[in-house]
């Protein structure tokens, strides 16, 4: 039987369980004692966080990733952002990958009147003094390398802090840093 699990990835850990290239990182086994064949369904990378699903049921995997469910990110970004730059990125930016360019899919992006509560992020990103910084969410149906932080820059806002609140269904929701749940279904649909 398949197992399936719902984590808060922490900021500093990658979304992987093997550590290949001999550096010093904090893998997800480091949070939990996940059964083997257990497989991250999509990623986020070291400096994200949030919702991570994890299973090890690769068909299910691959349905998520490759099936355009939707995957909804709060964004921290330096400076006041604009209409036209949520318009812009509504629509599609042109972002590369490995010298490849490309214009990201249509998405919703919407301005957050009020920051989100989450815990305070470790190492501090920055405070007032350095200018304003304001939130939005952006919900997308793709998962280029870095998609959502190349988004925010093309347009001119820069990402400070990236959380993943929901894939699909599943909504991060009271999960805290660092949780792990077991589930007997994922019901993302």
């Amino acid at each position: 039987m398949d197992k399936h699990f719902l984590v808060f990835k922490p900021f500093g850990y990658i979304s992987q369980f093997v550590n290949n290239k001999n550096r010093k990182k904090k893998l997800l086994g480091d949070l939990y004692n996940f059964p083997e064949g257990i497989m991250a369904i999509g990623r986020l990378d070291a400096k994200s966080e949030g919702l991570l699903l994890l299973t090890t049921d690769g068909k299910l995997s691959d349905t998520i990733c490759r099936g355009g469910v939707e995957k909804e990110y709060y964004v921290q970004v330096d400076g006041q952002i604009t209409k036209e730059a949520i318009q812009a990125m509504e629509a599609g930016v042109e972002i590369g990958f490995k010298g490849i360019r490309y214009f990201t899919k249509p998405c919703v992006v919407k301005s957050l009147q009020e920051t989100p509560l989450f815990y305070a992020k470790t190492p501090k990103i920055r405070d007032e003094r350095h200018g304003p910084t304001s939130w939005v969410s952006v919900c997308i149906k793709e998962g280029k390398f870095r998609q959502v932080r190349k988004m925010t820059a093309a347009v001119g806002f820069p990402t400070l802090r990236l959380v993943r609140v929901r894939i699909g269904k599943i909504q991060l929701g009271e999960l805290k840093e660092g949780q792990v749940i077991e589930k007997q279904e994922l019901e993302y649909e």
